[in-house]
C-alpha cells in the first residue's frame, strides 16, 4: 500500500526526531548515573527505550507504506552540562517535537491516512506526558532548590 510523498516525509521527520531522542536520553541517563542520580538515570533510560519502540513502530509503518525509512539522519542533541540545563534542553526539544507531531497528525487527517494518524497520536500522548514530567521536575527544582532536588534523586540502593 503506497502513500503520498508528504505523509512519508512527515513520518520520516518524526522518525528523525525519535532517533535523535533515543541518543539524547540515553546519554542523559548515563550522565545522571555517572553523577549518582539514579532516579533521573532511570527516567531518562526508560524514555530512551520508549523512543526506540516508537521509532520501531514508525519504521514498520513506513515499510508497510512501501517506502524506505531514513535512519541516516539525526538532529543535534543539545546536551546541557548540568541537570538544570539538561532539563531545559529537554523541554525545548519536547515542545518542538509536539509541534511536529501535531502538524504530522493534521496532514494525516487531511490525507485520510487514519492509521498513521493513530500511530502519531499515540506518540503525541506519550510526549505530552513527558513534558508534564519535565515541568514537574523544574517546579520541584524552583521550589526545593537544586541541591535538595538532586539529593532526592539519589537512590539508597534498595
Amino acid at each position: 500500500m503506497k502513500s503520498n510523498d508528504q505523509i512519508i516525509t512527515a513520518l520520516n521527520g518524526v522518525l528523525t526526531t525519535e532517533l535523535t531522542s533515543i541518543n539524547r536520553y540515553f546519554l542523559h541517563a548515563r550522565m545522571y548515573r555517572n553523577w549518582g542520580f539514579e532516579e533521573l538515570n532511570e527516567a531518562s533510560y526508560k524514555k530512551s527505550i520508549k523512543d526506540m519502540k516508537q521509532a520501531d513502530d514508525l519504521i514498520e509503518r513506513i515499510l508497510f507504506l512501501e517506502r524506505m525509512p531514513n535512519l541516516q539522519k539525526l538532529d543535534l542533541l543539545h546536551i546541557g552540562e548540568n541537570t538544570e540545563e539538561m532539563m531545559e534542553c529537554d523541554l525545548k526539544f519536547q515542545l518542538n517535537q509536539i509541534k511536529q507531531l501535531r502538524d504530522a497528525i493534521a496532514l494525516c487527517e487531511q490525507e485520510k491516512d487514519f492509521v498513521s494518524r493513530a500511530l502519531l497520536t499515540d506518540i503525541l500522548e506519550y510526549e505530552e506526558d513527558y513534558v508534564d514530567w519535565l515541568e514537574t521536575q523544574q517546579y520541584q527544582i524552583a521550589n526545593m532548590g537544586i541541591q535538595n532536588y538532586l539529593q532526592a534523586q539519589i537512590s539508597d540502593g534498595d
